[in-house]
């Protein structure tokens, strides 16, 4: 993987780059559409890739491993031939999954043994075994494995969970650098920096990670509950220590808000599934802002759903047809406003873009955030 950093902000710390893998380029900054279980829900790989314009997808090492399993994926040809997506794909490592099950999991030195929420069935993951499986799953981007803490978290929780986080790291480099990948393209590794939101681990994770001179970094442990302007504090923080020169990836972020603040920190790679989950709730993001489809407001507004954003579904559906599917549980609602949710945040990620690339981008970002705020 290559990343070329191409414009900076003289306003702001936004930039622009291109992340260069043997999948196809990225041009950041970038949102990942969440593909949890080797799809992201209610889309077809065609509409990803034609009307969303998604140049990069998500996996999840979790849910893959148990369902399909590793020998069918790698039956496959890998998550590329299994789901049929070409262009490139990241893996998450499953620590945030396991951080979840808390009720279930047993975290110690070694791994993490959990049990699936399937079947009921114990696993252990360890450092190891997570590169392993996701040099299986063959993603272009993987994940190290970590602990992400929840918030609030004890300090000396938080302190010990980093440290150990950054052992894990040497095993996952050392098993990764010892490996190879199995489908005939390179893989890369993201280190994740932890500390909860305490400034000194957060200073110290970014030192370490940083240390480990990988081709690009991530930051996690964010967005789990704590107030938006903790997550800009440690974002920022943690920006201004890792390497200008790879790309930084916020883990599970966010908001339309919390994209554009994060954009101007100089962040480059987000993900979440807020945009699809919240789709299917009635709920969408469009350029002008919130709309809660189910509101009677819009039973007879016959108007495009966004016609700023172009595309088939923005253009073709209105929102009184989208609130009827959706009113009637109809699974084609669930299936447009999806569409509309992720056209909206990739349309959002580009925009941002253009307008670094014109020097127009800190202006025209404090007037996104009051639309992408505003309740219609």
């Amino acid at each position: 993987m290559k990343f070329k950093l191409e414009v900076k902000d003289e306003k702001s710390k936004a930039r622009t780059g291109t992340i260069t893998t043997d999948h196809g380029e990225i041009k950041t900054p970038i949102f990942m559409p969440v593909g949890t279980a080797g799809s992201v829900k209610a889309v077809h790989q065609r509409e990803l890739h034609d009307d969303i314009a998604a140049q990069i997808i998500l996996g999840n090492t979790y849910h893959l491993f148990l369902r399909p399993g590793l020998d069918i994926i790698e039956k496959a040809g890998g998550l590329h031939k299994f789901n049929g997506w070409e262009k490139p794909i990241l893996t998450d490592s499953g620590g945030y999954q396991v951080y979840s099950l808390a009720g279930t999991r047993k975290i110690k030195e070694e791994g993490v043994t959990f049990q699936s929420h399937i079947d009921g069935s114990k696993h252990i993951f360890s450092p190891e075994y997570v590169m392993d499986i996701q040099r299986t799953i063959g993603a272009d981007i993987i994940m190290a494995f970590d602990e992400c803490t929840p918030y609030p978290c004890e300090y000396d929780y938080a302190e010990k969970s980093m440290h150990m986080t950054h052992r894990w790291l040497k095993r996952c480099c050392d098993r990764f650098d010892s490996t190879e990948g199995k489908y005939g393209y390179s893989q890369t590794l993201f280190p994740i920096v932890q500390g909860s939101t305490y400034k000194d681990l957060r200073k110290q994770s970014a030192e370490a990670i940083a240390s480990f001179e990988r081709e690009g970094n991530a930051i996690g442990g964010l967005s789990v509950g704590e107030p938006a302007e903790m997550m800009y504090e440690m974002t920022d923080l943690v920006c201004e220590i890792l390497p200008t020169d790879k790309p930084r990836y916020l883990m599970g972020v966010g908001t339309p808000v919390n994209i554009l603040e994060c954009i101007a920190l100089g962040i480059d790679m987000f993900d979440c599934v807020m945009p699809t989950r919240n789709a299917r709730n009635g709920m969408l993001f469009t350029s002008e802002g919130i709309i809660n489809i189910k509101n009677k407001k819009w039973e007879d507004d016959f108007s495009p759903i966004d016609s700023n954003l172009g595309g088939y579904v923005d253009t073709f559906y209105s929102k009184a047809y989208l609130r009827h599917l959706i009113m009637s549980k109809e699974i084609l609602g669930a299936q447009i406003a999806s569409i509309h949710n992720l056209t909206f945040y990739l349309w959002l990620v580009g925009e941002a873009r253009t307008q670094i690339e014109n020097g127009t981008f800190a202006s025209w970002k404090n007037e996104m955030v009051e639309k992408v705020t505003r309740r219609l």
